[in-house]
């Protein structure tokens, strides 16, 4: 006889993501504390960099239990990650140069107190998303706000996009059991996942799919 697994208890998740962050290498476990309210997790503290932050988010994330995480950590810069607008500014736009996958002429890139405002449009979901991803590592980054827009150069049918996404999806385990709907080039998920790791690949596997330019999720994490 199958016994259902139960889902752990907010002490529990606590105690798990506590230990991810002590795991994790790329995270300094002593500055971050972590509080769990019915399956949601809150980050607080300081960090020294913005990588750092995006790698306790993604920490908690991998949870099992976790149904959202709320980052509320503070990036503070130590004297040696210190730059100037100018400098992020300029190895924004190296970084994006550098990397094959981004259409850098296509992008615009703003620097206001370490905040990058990315801005401009490209052909495929994954390019938006690798963009953010280069950004994301540079010392003197504070935060990132991606306003990149996908337009795809030729036009799909709902039908194809809602194919090759689903395809997609049963083959990976996680998001096997995750449906697809297409309106134009929207894709709207929907479904039931373990981890919200598992709804981010969802995610990341909609947003690589060519012709999709909106990506609306609707999957719930069961735990």
């Amino acid at each position: 006889m199958t016994t259902a697994r139960r889902r752990p208890t907010d002490g529990q998740i606590q105690q798990d993501v506590s230990e991810e962050l002590v795991w994790e290498p790329r995270v300094p476990s002593t500055g971050v504390g972590v509080t769990v309210h019915d399956g949601v997790v809150t980050l607080t503290g300081q960090v020294g960099s913005y990588a750092e932050r995006w790698a306790a988010q993604r920490s908690a994330q991998r949870v099992r239990g976790v149904r959202a995480v709320a980052d509320d950590l503070e990036v503070r810069l130590g004297a040696d990650a210190e730059r100037t607008d100018a400098e992020v500014a300029l190895a924004a736009v190296r970084a994006l140069e550098w990397d094959s996958y981004v259409p850098a002429e296509r992008l615009d890139v703003t620097v206001a107190n370490g905040w990058v405002m990315l801005r401009g449009q490209v052909e495929f979901g994954f390019q938006r998303r690798t963009a953010e991803s280069e950004l994301r590592r540079l010392r003197g980054v504070r935060g990132i706000t991606n306003l990149v827009r996908v337009r795809p150069r030729g036009p799909s049918t709902g039908q194809e996009l809602r194919q090759r996404i689903q395809r997609t999806l049963t083959r990976r385990a996680g998001t096997e059991g995750i449906t697809v709907e297409v309106a134009g080039d929207a894709v709207l998920l929907a479904g039931t996942v373990r981890t919200l790791a598992d709804r981010d690949e969802a995610e990341r596997i909609a947003w690589s799919t060519p012709g999709v330019c909106v990506v609306r999720t609707e999957v719930s994490v069961s735990g």
